[in-house]
């Protein structure tokens, strides 16, 4: 125990490079006047320098009026200060919190506007004429909720330290304000459907006109998110305007989202929003003009009478906001051959956590073996004692009876399906990873839950040590896990000393990494367990 801690204060001190300045008698931070002065094609920005990495948060990257499309920032006089996050997108009042889950996310919620096209960002250095690789955070929350700040570990500080790399975070318009589809009311508003991910596409052309002077790569970007974040990736490798904008992708637990629901059934919910604001389509400025929060509770109700009648009538309901197949962001379903076509020549890494949803069932740790056959004889009935044999096959590790049923059997074969679908002849080579390492926090609840892998790519252990334990082997683990994004950014390949070969995945390969305090490549190793879940 003893070691385990102090290893843990050495990768500690080491990765903070604190140890360093402190003998070299430098200041944490360093800021003000002529500080970290980056002329963009808007202005010029000042940021700080915090223990060697210069930092800039809050600066804008687009202008846009409710449900209109996104267009160039106003340029500014002097030099406008960028130290500071800025606001994020306005989204639904948190009024309480499950205080165990909440306690490893130790959530950030900042401060809310609707002009919240904003990004920060993380370099070693500026105005030198490197050109380091560049990578994009697209934040979680589905396309509804979450921002650029706030989990912790979305901090890109380390990452940039440890791989000179250009960290390059960003929030756009969620929910209601970036995709309702008011495109049958006329041609104002023909692009609100996908508001949002135009944003996501102007903040990627302001990178590529901007970030050389922050020391990056306008010809070498990596876009990766998580969940939501990860359908955000989906969704750019599918949009003709985002060609050329990036260069690789990296999609973590978020690969839902294979089909977009057409034009014709969001419109159903513009249509039913205006009859519950009790509005004809001649009187649409009012919706401009609304408060946020009386538009974002219309628009809950339109959402479920919508897809209540549409699931009535038999076609496809929308539960959530999020993108629309309109013809225009998207001329193409993302498994239609044009959609393949444009993004074939984009490296991708996909990837889930072996236990998404123990975040939401933090009880399971309690479950005894009778219980745990009990529930998969009501869900599998006689295929129950051949699920209990898979699931040992696929995870010999398992050793409780929770280990059973708190396996993610949804997020992976929809990441094995994207993936099996990029994995083709001609096309860029695709690498699967499953994240298995089991955090300690809190006598084990939290396992390789959803979000549970994201620390451990930024390199931020210590920053989220609610989550990961700031134990040593969390450490060991996030320096590979770490190296290898910081590789594939770098060559679309993300080999790495300290991990076992990496094959690129094919359907009937199957190669996968598993992360864990011993990392491994796995050939399809829960096939057997997935074949007998699948729906029929």
């Amino acid at each position: 125990m003893k070691k385990d801690i102090l290893l843990s204060v050495l990768c500690f001190l080491l990765s903070t490079q604190g140890f360093l300045f402190a003998q070299q008698n430098v200041p944490p931070i360093i800021s003000g006047k002529g500080i970290g002065v980056v002329k963009t094609e808007s202005g010029l920005v000042r940021g700080y320098v915090h223990k060697g990495i210069y930092t800039y948060k809050g600066i804008p990257y687009a202008d846009a009026e409710r449900f209109m499309p996104p267009v160039k920032t106003k340029a500014w006089t002097g030099i406008r200060s960028s130290m500071a996050y800025g606001p994020v997108c306005p989204v639904e009042a948190t009024s309480s919190v499950d205080d165990r889950f909440e306690f490893a996310f130790q959530h950030t919620l900042g401060y809310q506007n609707e002009h919240c096209q904003n990004l920060n960002i993380w370099t070693q250095k500026v105005n030198d004429g490197k050109k380091r690789p560049v990578m994009v955070w697209f934040h979680g929350g589905g396309f509804t909720n979450g921002s650029s700040i706030e989990q912790p570990g979305y901090d890109g500080e380390q990452l940039a330290r440890k791989g000179d790399v250009v960290i390059v975070s960003v929030n756009h318009r969620l929910n209601i304000l970036g995709f309702l589809n008011l495109s049958a009311y006329g041609d104002p508003y023909k692009s609100s459907a996908n508001a949002g991910l135009m944003d996501l596409v102007a903040a990627l052309e302001w990178v590529k006109q901007n970030i050389s002077a922050f020391g990056g790569d306008p010809e070498n970007v990596t876009i990766f998110g998580q969940s939501g974040g990860g359908s955000k990736v989906t969704a750019m490798m599918n949009a003709p305007s985002a060609k050329g904008l990036f260069d690789k992708g990296i999609v973590q637990s978020g690969s839902s989202t294979i089909t977009y629901p057409e034009s014709n059934i969001t419109q159903r919910i513009a249509a039913a929003l205006l009859e519950e604001l009790n509005l004809q389509p001649s009187q649409l400025d009012q919706l401009q003009r609304m408060p946020y929060e009386q538009l974002n509770a219309a628009g809950k109700i339109a959402l479920s009478k919508a897809s209540a009648a549409l699931k009535a009538e038999g076609l496809r309901s929308v539960g959530n906001w999020g993108p629309t197949f309109d013809a225009r962001f998207f001329p193409w379903q993302p498994t239609d051959p044009q959609a393949k076509e444009l993004a074939k020549d984009i490296p991708l890494m996909i990837g889930t956590t072996k236990n998404e949803n123990t975040p939401f069932s933090p009880d399971s740790t309690a479950l005894t073996m009778d219980m745990v056959k009990n529930a998969l004889h009501k869900s599998y009935g006689d295929k129950a004692d051949a699920y209990i044999a898979e699931a040992k096959k696929a995870y010999p590790g398992i050793t409780k009876p929770s280990g059973y049923v708190d396996i993610d059997l949804r997020a992976r074969p929809l990441a094995l399906r994207q993936a099996s679908l990029r994995a083709v002849p001609g096309s860029a080579p695709v690498y699967m990873y499953l994240f298995t390492w089991q955090s300690p926090v809190n006598d084990g609840m939290y396992k390789a839950m959803h979000c549970s892998e994201i620390p451990f790519v930024f390199n931020n252990i210590a920053r989220c040590e609610e989550m990961t334990g700031g134990v040593a082997k969390a450490y060991a683990l996030a320096d590979k896990m770490s190296a290898a994004w910081i590789n594939f950014a770098r060559s679309g390949n993300p080999n790495t000393p300290g991990l076992p070969v990496w094959p690129a995945f094919t359907a009937a390969g199957g190669a996968t990494m598993l992360f864990d305090n011993s990392c491994k490549v796995a050939n399809n190793h829960d096939a057997g367990l997935l074949k007998l879940v699948a729906l029929p």
